[in-house]
């Protein structure tokens, strides 16, 4: 209570000594402690107590002030109350929930707590507050959206709760668990095809010896993450397809070669899959559109969206058409959109809808008149931490919080520092890729056109090519970066004596063998492109114009079951556009597309017959949803006082004449409201003298 006194006190430097010492209390008291699990322990213990001393709140009127350490106390806060543990005692449980709840549904404030993050980031953005500290903000406003939200279990169970809520049938698998089970790609190597890629490759380097598949998955299963672009050349590998299990180095073949007859594995060891990892699925539209070309085929004419009349067909598509509605699958989104419709067409006789207060449909609101910004910022904030992106004067300097204001001058130094900022955008990118994923999926099964309106601004701000981009390296470098010094880490460091550091002992790094930070930022990158393209023709085509099959099957090497699904699913809505040899080159992506990816009947996918290959007026596509999601914001959120029908005064006298009834908080955010919207808008008075 007395360091919450002092937090008041005009002087900064007694403001700043008084939130170091709370930051020492948030971060466990390890002047006390033993060893790393004391310091765990008090840290969590001491961030409770801060909390129901009501901490939060009080750092939340400074926030603007000492932002750089108010910034670590409220991360250390949300991400020790968010976690559940076995011990917890009852009072830190109604904690838990009572603190979710403020951040969700702000009292006396009409925003939520993850709406000021997002405002500190267009903020740093536009150039108006280049000081803010942009990890720790991202770092915070994603743990934020993870507490308030809902991690992905939540959101699994919350989807299955909505499917029996709509009269929906439960869903044929739970993903999380049948990724779980899932095992890395490794497809065999046929003889013919090491024969046909000899040939191929003949004119550029020396031959190479035979070897048996089961020696190349003892290879790869030993050093999984081995990096094995030494002995290939790039544009060698995109005509070849060889990069799924990877080619091994002239030497280590020689090393490895001799030693497997010794090392042979027992016949237990091969396991044949029993059948493909996921249910097939298929869409009401798939069971129209065979129908409508069977009734074409065998009668001449065709009876619109009918899927139950089937007089005049065959006996087998009889069968078919039953099989067909067995794997039928209406997904929350198709029930939405249906919903829409219909409330469109019919505003008056059907009234208005009930919408739920939930965190996401709040959060939802309070962003949607500045979500493009939000989103430029964060892609603006993701490209400069990308390891592709050359330094650029024009580019935001995100590097600010962590390079010192001297430079270093020893080679100890620079290898320090290097390290430093190469970790400090590995955890901008992990934290953006997080955020960006967990918005996305929480607006999809809060409302599609709410993910539609995220996901197109995304696109507009060039998230696909950036996306490309980034995968456009050495990825397997990327995730076996070592940019880490083991000794420093928190807590380790505060219990420990600290050895000294040299040269050698920095270059050397930790044991792991891959960084799971870099793994996670990878597979969120993925997935979120996978978000943008599904069942978009128009987006597909930029994976193609922007030539990212070949960046894709680069990133096939990394032998993680998890990360090969989403390329593969990636690869596999572009391959009817990519031509016939392409497909007969890539025989083995193929192949781990049919053995990975979810089936859907009647997919030409492979062959490139399907009626969605055809051409298409891609800007329609994207103009009618533009039209839908403005239809959907419009009837939604911006409801008028009176009914549309009624007259509208035109006199600006008896407009401006009127009083209005403010809410009983107005008064409260009306401060936060002319800071945002008014003093922090930059006004440029030579347009508005030009225009008059």
């Amino acid at each position: 209570m007395r360091l919450l006194d002092g937090l008041e006190v005009v002087s900064r430097d007694k403001r700043l000594r008084v939130a170091r010492a709370v930051l020492y209390l948030a971060q466990g008291t390890f002047g006390d402690c033993d060893n790393e699990d004391d310091v765990l322990h008090w840290s969590r213990h001491n961030n409770f107590l801060l909390y129901q001393m009501g901490t939060f709140s009080a750092f939340l009127e400074l926030l603007n002030m000492e932002i750089e350490v108010l910034l670590s106390v409220m991360y250390l806060m949300v991400e020790n109350i968010r976690v559940e543990q076995e011990p917890d005692p009852p009072e830190w449980k109604a904690c838990r929930e009572t603190f979710r709840t403020e951040l969700s549904f702000p009292v006396h404030t009409e925003e939520p707590f993850a709406l000021l993050l997002f405002t500190m980031v267009t903020k740093f953005c536009s150039g108006h507050a280049p000081h803010f500290p942009m990890k720790k903000v991202l770092l915070l406003l994603w743990k934020v959206l993870l507490f308030t939200l809902g991690g992905f279990e939540a959101l699994q169970a919350m989807k299955v709760k909505k499917r029996e809520e709509l009269g929906l049938p439960p869903l044929p698998e739970d993903s999380i668990q049948v990724m779980r089970s899932m095992r890395a790609a490794s497809p065999p190597t046929y003889s013919i095809e090491l024969v046909e890629q000899q040939q191929q490759k003949r004119g550029h380097r020396s031959r190479r010896p035979l070897m048996k598949q089961d020696s190349l998955d003892i290879y790869n299963e030993r050093d999984p993450f081995k990096n094995d672009e030494a002995g290939i050349d790039e544009e060698e590998n995109d005509d070849v397809d060889s990069g799924i299990e990877g080619e091994l180095d002239l030497m280590e073949r020689d090393a490895i070669i001799p030693a497997m007859p010794a090392q042979r594995p027992p016949i237990e060891r091969v396991s044949f899959p029993k059948g493909l990892p996921w249910a097939p699925k298929v869409r009401q539209k798939d069971i129209e559109h065979f129908l409508e070309a069977s009734r074409n085929k065998f009668i001449g004419f065709t009876l619109g969206q009918d899927t139950e009349t089937l007089i005049g067909l065959p006996r087998p598509i009889h069968e078919s058409v039953k099989t067909l509605k067995q794997h039928k699958y209406i997904s929350i989104s198709d029930v939405q959109i249906k919903n829409e419709e219909e409330l469109e067409k019919c505003p008056m006789s059907l009234g208005e809808e009930e919408v739920q207060e939930t965190p996401c449909e709040i959060l939802y609101r309070a962003m949607l008149y500045s979500l493009p910004q939000y989103m430029i910022a964060l892609l603006k904030i993701l490209l400069a931490a990308a390891p592709t992106s050359k330094a650029k004067t024009d580019s935001i300097n995100i590097l600010a919080d962590v390079l010192p204001e001297e430079m270093p001058i020893t080679v100890l130094q620079s290898m320090k520092l290097g390290i430093d900022v190469n970790r400090h955008k590995e955890i901008i990118v992990k934290s953006i890729s997080a955020l960006l994923l967990l918005l996305l999926k929480h607006l999809k099964l809060n409302h599609i056109y709410q993910f539609e309106y995220v996901s197109q601004h995304l696109v507009f701000a060039n998230c696909i090519p950036l996306i490309l981009k980034f995968f456009n390296q050495n990825i397997l470098s990327y995730i076996t970066a070592k940019n880490s010094i083991s000794v420093l880490d928190y807590p380790y460091c505060t219990v420990h004596d600290l050895p000294e550091l040299t040269a050698e002992s920095l270059e050397a790094g930790d044991n792991n063998q891959f960084c799971w930070r870099n793994l996670f930022s990878c597979i969120n990158l993925l997935r979120v492109l996978n978000k943008l393209t599904k069942w978009k023709h128009s987006r597909t085509m930029m994976l193609v114009v922007f030539k990212s099959a070949p960046i894709l099957k680069r990133a096939l090497k990394v032998k993680q079951a998890m990360m090969q699904l989403y390329v593969l699913k990636l690869l596999k809505i572009q391959t009817k556009y990519l031509g016939r040899q392409w497909r007969k080159s890539n025989m083995k992506t193929m192949s781990a597309i049919y053995q990975k990816v979810r089936h859907r009947m009647n997919d030409d996918w492979a062959y490139g017959n399907d009626i969605d290959a055809r051409p298409w007026d891609f800007q329609a596509e994207e103009c009618t949803l533009r039209a839908n999601i403005e239809a959907f914001n419009s009837r939604r959120y911006d409801k008028p006082q009176d009914s549309e029908f009624a007259p509208v005064d035109n006199c600006l006298q008896s407009v401006l004449g009127q009083r209005l009834e403010l809410p009983e908080d107005f008064h409260y955010s009306y401060e936060l409201w002319l800071e945002r919207e008014v003093f922090s808008q930059p006004i440029r008075w030579e347009e508005l003298l030009h225009y008059q």
